[in-house]
């Protein structure tokens, strides 16, 4: 589509020195898809052009088109509506243009000139909770840009930091080792991230009960909050674990153990992996090192109570802790020291960090401080930051066990996948193991495409009953048109019928034009999708495609068409739209089915 573009406006530029005596670069002139309102399928938007060549908008748009009817065998006709020049483009082309679709492999990496060397850490969960919806957003929104860098050509390392220390480790350790019994996810019956979940919940809640007979005792709220005991016994904890205590050690590294196994699991069931795993319990120190060298360079300072803070008033963004009065590390420690053993492994042009835009702040005090210390991949930092996910009641919360748990979540699609397919007759013929698999790809893509498909910048609230509904603009309608083309692929073989190109093909219809120029604008869609790190991109572009593809097939027989060469050239192009569903929803980390 490129090459057809270069080569249009190239005989514009020719055109406009032709006609009106000026020059007018070819690089200076920008088509766009025709609006369906209007004929044709490229368009020139001639108002920039009226004050360089002294002429109307009409008048331009007329004398162009005449002068490429006549001399430019790609264009087949036009019209002229107010300032823009809408191209019919001749049906040679898009012939032309569909057989080199159909010889390349539509999921070969692409060459956009992006960053070739690309970090994306997403993820990062903590190993106090399980995962929750937000982290839905977050694992799919990470995996997805990922395979989309990888699409437009770049080398890419998934990896995900894993918070397994701090006080909110600290706060679950504690209320299991006070409450808990000795209970295992074994003899409670649950998954291991769960189990530790319940803690954290159970430590929040008697937390609250000690601040509330604090207060009744006449102490101030924000000295109760401070001062409750079991904050000060987790605040010892951590001190214990940093200092190495055994019992306190041997018991993180048991919860963790089951924590890990928990996500794992869900990992698994939502297909999402990677390349590399970090520990922040592995990489405070290293930010410690950076911490020492900031205070000997004098970027950094002391404060009396033996806290180190740096400045960043300069930046506008006010002075930060970097490490506690009594030595313990926070999260902006351990950024740091992962920050660089990240660039010291792979070398990376762009290291991408999907987290909510709650931590804006967070970020932004990153790469200052990193600039500060005159690192050399201070400027790679990208913070791909995305709204936070509420629910019709309001902000989740974890420590009240307000959330939406992905585990259920993921049951609950599925479970309403299979409902919506056997209300509409969709499985005959296929066997339990069969349907199980269909059922959760069309679950699970419905839930990706409903947490995709909205730009990630956007704050998105999320509603339970229209995330899974199968019709509209949803991942199971385009899934669904997959199986579609899949089931009219293994008929037209049946039938003999070869998906071929012939050269003896008559005009196409409209709806033929349509699609191909449709399947011609998936490598534009990739590159903007990289550029802009937003799967968005994709899911509007599969799910167009699919209803671009739906009017043809209602539109226009298929194996029905008694022209065998437009019989052949129907099914090439259907099966082109197939390839390119696949490979679209793959870069969503949607899988598609061959059968409905």
């Amino acid at each position: 589509m490129q090459q057809l573009e270069q080569a249009l406006k190239a005989a514009l530029s020719t055109a406009i020195q032709q006609v009106f005596g000026a020059a007018v670069p070819a690089e200076q002139l920008s088509l766009q898809p025709t609006r369906k309102d209007f004929a044709g399928s490229l368009t020139l938007v001639t108002f920039p052009l009226t004050k360089p060549l002294g002429k109307g908008p009409e008048q331009i748009g007329q004398g162009l088109g005449e002068w490429l009817s006549a001399h430019e065998p790609r264009v087949k006709g036009f019209n002229v509506v107010k300032g823009f020049l809408n191209l019919e483009i001749a049906d040679a082309e898009w012939l032309q243009l569909l057989r080199e679709l159909c010889e390349h492999d539509v999921a070969a990496p692409l060459h956009t000139g992006g960053p070739q060397r690309v970090v994306v850490e997403y993820s990062s969960p903590n190993t106090n909770k399980p995962l929750h919806l937000g982290h839905l957003r977050n694992n799919f929104l990470g995996y997805s840009v990922a395979e989309i860098l990888k699409a437009a050509g770049a080398t890419v390392t998934k990896a995900n930091l894993v918070n397994d220390r701090g006080i909110h480790i600290c706060k679950s350790m504690l209320a299991y080792q006070q409450y808990g019994h000795g209970e295992t996810p074994q003899s409670a019956g649950i998954k291991g991230d769960h189990l530790i979940g319940k803690y954290y919940v159970l430590f929040e809640k008697h937390y609250r009960e000690q601040i509330k007979q604090l207060e009744a005792e006449g102490v101030a709220p924000e000295v109760a909050k401070r001062e409750a005991p079991l904050l000060r016994h987790a605040q010892e904890m951590l001190q214990q674990w940093e200092a190495g205590d055994e019992e306190v050690v041997s018991l993180w590294r048991q919860m963790n153990g089951w924590v890990y196994e928990g996500f794992d699991e869900t990992y698994r069931t939502i297909g999402v992996d990677f390349d590399q795993y970090y520990y922040e319990s592995e990489t405070y120190l290293l930010g410690k090192k950076h911490v020492e060298e900031g205070l000997q360079k004098g970027v950094f300072f002391r404060k009396e109570n033996g806290s180190v803070w740096v400045d960043l008033q300069a930046e506008g963004l006010d002075e930060k802790l970097l490490l506690r009065a009594d030595g313990t590390s926070v999260y902006i420690t351990q950024d740091l020291g992962t920050a660089e053993l990240k660039y010291e492994q792979f070398g990376y042009d762009s290291s991408v960090y999907v987290i909510a835009d709650e931590q804006n702040y967070h970020m932004q005090v990153l790469k200052a401080v990193l600039k500060k210390l005159d690192r050399p991949y201070a400027d790679a930092i990208h913070h791909l930051s995305y709204g936070m996910v509420d629910l019709p009641s309001g902000k989740m919360k974890s420590r009240e066990g307000t959330v939406v748990d992905a585990d259920e979540l993921v049951r609950e699609v599925t479970e309403a996948a299979k409902q919506a397919t056997l209300a509409k007759g969709k499985t005959e013929g296929l066997g339990e193991a069969e349907l199980a698999q269909l059922y959760h790809q069309l679950g699970l893509g419905a839930l990706k495409y409903y947490l995709l498909k909205v730009d990630p910048k956007k704050r998105m609230l999320f509603n339970p009953e229209e995330s899974v509904k199968l019709e509209g603009d949803t991942g199971p309608f385009i899934q669904y048109t997959h199986a579609r083309i899949a089931q009219l692929r293994r008929k037209a073989a049946e039938m003999g019928i070869q998906p071929e190109l012939s050269a003896d093909t008559a005009e196409l219809h409209e709806t033929e034009r349509d699609v191909v120029q449709a399947l011609a604008s998936y490598s534009t869609a990739v590159a903007e999708a990289a550029k802009a790190y937003s799967p968005a991109v994709i899911a509007q572009y599969a799910y167009d495609l699919a209803k671009i593809y739906n009017r043809f097939y209602t539109e226009v027989p298929v194996l029905a068409e008694p022209d065998a060469a437009k019989r052949s050239l129907r099914v090439a192009l259907s099966a082109q739209v197939a390839d390119t569903l696949r490979a679209a929803l793959k870069l969503l980390g949607m899988s598609v089915p061959e059968r409905m």
